[in-house]
Parts: C-alpha cells; structure tokens; sequence
C-alpha cells in the first residue's frame, strides 16, 4: 500500500493527519473526522496553540486533546525522520464525543441558549449556534476569532475584565450584557460565566439566554403601572385595590382624605373595617363572593364608609376583578361614586322615636303628634326630651335639622319621613 492508498483508505475513517512545516504551517491535511478543510484547518491551530504556538515544536508522543466537544488521541512527534529535517507529520485519531455519540454535545450546540468558551487571551474555542446568531453570523465566523474582531469596541475591555474576575475568583459570575442586534437595535442576554477546563487549559465558558423581549415588556409594564398610579392619585377618581382575602393594597389620595387617614395607614387594612354595619354591607358581601369565585366580573353596589372619626358617608361601588395566574382572581378594583354628604352616626332610635322626629319635622305640635300617635301628651314631651339628649339639640328646629344631618329623615321626601323607609307613604 502506498501513501495515496492510505489517504484513501483514512478519508472516510474518524482520523485527522496533516504534514506541517518547520514552522508548523500545515502543507497538507485530510482524512474523515471533519466534514470541512475550515474545520479541520481550525482544529490543527487549536492544536498549535495548546502545545506552544509555532515557536515551538509539539511534544513529542501521544497526548489527548478536546475540540468542541470531541475528544481525539494526537501523536505529533517533533519531526518527521523521513522528511525533511524542519518538517512534521501528525495524526489524531477521535476516540469519543462525537455528537451522535455525545447527546449533551449535541444538546450544547442546539440549545437556544447562547454558549460560548474562550481562553484567557480573549479568543473564541468554541461556540453554539445560538450564539453565533446573536451576532447574526455562524459558528464557524466565531470561533478561532478574537473578542475584538467579534463584538463592539466598548465592550472588549469590559467582557476580557469579566473573563479575569472568573478565572481569578474560580467561581461562576451572574451577568447581564447589552449587545447590539444584527437589525442595529440593542438587546439584553442574562446569564452566568464560568472557568472550565478546555484541552488542559483555564479558560472561561459562558451561557446566555436573550431576555430583551422579557425586558422590554417589564418595562413596558412598569411604565403602565406608574402611568395608573398618576392616574389614581390626580384623576379625582375615588379607587383602592383589594386582594383576594379583602386586604388594601393600593389607594388612592382622594379615598385617604375621604377616610381622614393617610393613604400609608389604609395599606394592608381589611376592606370590612372601613363599611358601617349597614344593610347593604350583606349585600355587598354577597357580590365580593361571586367576585372572587370568578362568577362575575364586574358589579355595582351601594355601600356605607365610616371613616377614623366615626362619620358615615353613603357611595356607590364600582368593582372589577383583576386577573392573576391559572385563570384564578388576584384582586379586585373597587372605584366608589356619587358620594354623599357626612353625617355622624345614627343614635340607636325606636320607630316611635323617628315618628315623633318626623311629625315634628312637618311643622306639627305636640299635641298633634300625641293624637296621631296615639300616644299622652306626658309620653311626646318625655321622648322629645330623650330625643334632645339624643341628638345633642336644645329646641325643636336644631332637633329636625340633626334629624336631618345624622340621616335619620330623608331629604327627598315629602312628608317628612325615615331615610329607611320601605313606602314613601310610611313614616318609618
């Protein structure tokens, strides 16, 4: 067998060999462990830089070298002794890490997330697919190239000081970079850089994911949630967001002055302390419950505040559910309307007590109203006394306009009459 039939014979088998000059200049290459002459001309500088550089002649013997991903046997001894005195022939042979035979080698090149090695100088030993697209170009334009021949002159100095902060530290480094998009727009990778060991050599590995979509719609979103904090403190809007267990989460100005607190001081309370134990509080609760359960999305209702000093003011509420995660109900917006005037708390009156107060209201006398009534002119003068004590009024007209004031007498009907009245005909 001659030397072309043994080219032949190694060109479909695992197997590097090449014929180099003295200064370790390949003249000629082949054989079947690399699909291309650039791959293979990759790999024997690869090999050049982990013995020494052309300076040096390889060391003579066997040794192991690694080459993205795949391991090979090398034999180049320092000289041919059948050629010329200044010229070398060398062999490797692949005795693993093919892809196929190495799935996380092939997983490492597919991943979408971009990885990287380079040595301690700053160039490229090996790059995945994804990271060659983050610069828009292939693997191959990447590998074997300097830092500055790949990215952007300002970033040189700061990616080759991040290179030797993790060979010193020996430790993994969380970072995130800036980059510029093959469109001219500029993007964001997070990821960690970390010190490997590559062909017998300190060098650093990094792995990246591209979060510039993320990024911008965190602050897309950030943006929105600043713009509707403005827009609930300065609109006049009364409007407070509550969990799902009842809880303030947010609030706005205009619901802290009406409460008389300070808007810190609502954060966190539950929403049953600021609702007067009125009727339409259970009502209120009822609709909360559908609310929440994801049986309604949105409902109007009436309510009662009593704010720090006791006051009562009649609203209307506006509340729509806001979504969370699994379809479930994170909260619920509550926006509150037509606001009434403030009135103090109603004392606890009888029904006979808010008749005389209604009768005393039409411009009756006390003699009216104890025939009306049914009651002895001594029984009207004792409760209108009670009633002054009551309501804290020493003559009659103070007693109709406290009536009036707390709430107890509708400002809507004629005759006067209970604000609770359920027949604008009865009384109470």
């Amino acid at each position: 067998m001659d030397e072309a039939d043994f080219k032949t014979l190694l060109a479909p088998l695992p197997v590097s060999w090449w014929e180099a000059d003295g200064g370790l200049r390949v003249l000629d290459s082949g054989g079947g462990a690399f699909a291309d002459e650039r791959t293979a001309r990759r790999f024997l500088e690869a090999l050049c830089a982990d013995r020494g550089g052309p300076s040096d002649p390889p060391d003579a013997g066997p040794y192991q070298a690694c080459f993205e991903g795949r391991t090979f046997d090398v034999n180049w001894p320092a000289r041919d002794q059948h050629a010329d005195r200044h010229a070398s022939r060398g062999v490797a042979v692949e005795v693993g890490g093919r892809p196929e035979e190495n799935p996380y080698a092939a997983f490492a090149d597919l991943t979408p997330a971009a990885a990287f090695v380079r040595d301690a100088t700053g160039h490229y030993l090996w790059a995945n697919h994804a990271y060659a697209h983050l610069y828009g170009t292939t693997r191959d334009a990447v590998i074997g190239r300097h830092l500055a021949e790949v990215d952007q002159p300002g970033d040189v100095d700061r990616f080759l000081a991040l290179d030797r902060e993790v060979l010193t530290g020996g430790r993994p480094v969380r970072h995130t970079l800036a980059y510029r998009r093959p469109d001219g727009s500029s993007g964001q990778a997070a990821g960690y850089r970390f010190p490997v060991r590559w062909a017998g050599h300190r060098c650093v590995a990094g792995i990246y994911v591209d979060v510039t979509d993320r990024t911008r719609a965190l602050d897309q979103r950030r943006r929105a949630e600043e713009e509707l904090r403005a827009l609930r403190d300065h609109c006049g809007l009364l409007c407070v967001r509550l969990s799902a267990d009842g809880l303030v989460g947010e609030a706005g100005t205009g619901v802290a002055e009406l409460l008389r607190v300070r808007r810190s001081e609502l954060i966190g309370l539950p929403v049953t302390g600021l609702l007067a134990r009125t009727p339409e509080r259970g009502a209120l609760y009822r609709l909360w419950d559908d609310l929440i359960a994801g049986r309604r999305r949105s409902a109007r209702a009436a309510a009662v505040l009593t704010d720090a000093d006791g006051g009562l003011r009649r609203v209307r509420v506006h509340l729509s559910t806001v979504p969370g995660a699994a379809e479930r109900v994170s909260g619920v917006w509550a926006v509150m309307t037509h606001v009434g005037l403030r009135h103090e708390p109603q004392p606890p009156l009888t029904a006979t007590q808010v008749r005389i107060l209604a009768l005393l209201a039409a411009g009756r006398s006390n003699a009216d109203i104890a025939g009306t009534l049914h009651l002895s002119r001594q029984t009207v003068d004792y409760h209108l006394s009670r009633l002054r004590d009551l309501l804290g009024a020493a003559t009659r007209p103070a007693l109709v306009a406290r009536a009036y004031v707390l709430g107890i007498l509708s400002p809507q009907a004629w005759p006067p009459r209970s604000a609770t009245a359920a027949h604008p005909l009865s009384p109470v």
